[in-house]
């Protein structure tokens, strides 16, 4: 008897991975070029918060709430008019080509696509669409009654361990398991070794000093993305 051809699915980290920024750092910066946060207290959170990222040791939750308070202050309309500013000031002119075809090149294989990232739904969504990517796994907000944010986070945060747990999650809302898909997940960081440990193909995309020398010794295909790095 013949086996079951597996569906082939290309998920993506977003920052430093699609794009060669982050884009909850940049946002953050958005915002006090805005006038929506003080500078210099601003600018050495969101630092400290940054460095905390790059070394694994990031508390989420606590970061949320302080990377989505200036959002939800504004309320709605602000934060969709400043979003749109940021998409069209930041973003925009971040999206490189070269991201551009590794996506074209997957889709055009017939592949499932998904963003899979540790930065908040609300900074993401806009730009998984404009990368033409329709499925988005990031960190989701919890909403108040009227249907605003909080600053608390709903459900599994998409980072570290918890990237596994949610692309379970929407593997089996596809009607499919680990076992019946072909997974390839590119990646920066070491963060995301859990995920780069449990699809099929690894693929090490702009990496951090340490996942390059991990991808190295496990014979991982490295990708260089953007020249610069």
């Amino acid at each position: 008897m013949g086996t079951a051809t597996k569906t082939a699915i290309a998920l993506f980290d977003l920052d430093h991975t699609l794009l060669p920024i982050d884009s909850d750092y940049a946002w953050g910066v958005f915002t006090q070029e805005i006038g929506w946060t003080d500078p210099a207290v601003f600018q050495e959170r969101n630092d400290e918060f940054f460095e905390h990222y790059k070394a694994g040791t990031l508390d989420i939750h606590d970061y949320v709430r302080f990377a989505t308070e200036a959002v939800r202050l504004r309320g709605p309309v602000q934060a969709r008019e400043a979003h749109a500013l940021f998409m069209r000031t930041v973003i925009e002119p971040a999206i490189r080509a070269e991201a551009l075809a590794l996506v074209r090149e997957h889709r055009e294989r017939g592949d499932r696509l998904a963003i899979v990232t540790a930065t908040n739904e609300f900074v993401t969504r806009p730009i998984a669409q404009a990368l033409g990517i329709g499925e988005l796994m990031a960190v989701e907000l919890a909403r108040d009654v009227h249907g605003w944010i909080t600053g608390e986070i709903a459900g599994v945060p998409s980072i570290r361990e918890g990237k596994v747990q949610r692309v379970a999650q929407w593997l089996d809302g596809q009607g499919l398991g680990w076992d019946s898909a072909e997974i390839t997940f590119y990646s920066d960081s070491l963060n995301d070794l859990p995920l780069l440990e449990r699809v099929d193909v690894p693929v090490a995309t702009n990496p951090d000093a340490r996942l390059r020398a991990l991808a190295a010794g496990r014979g991982w295909r490295i990708l260089d993305l953007f020249k610069e790095k």
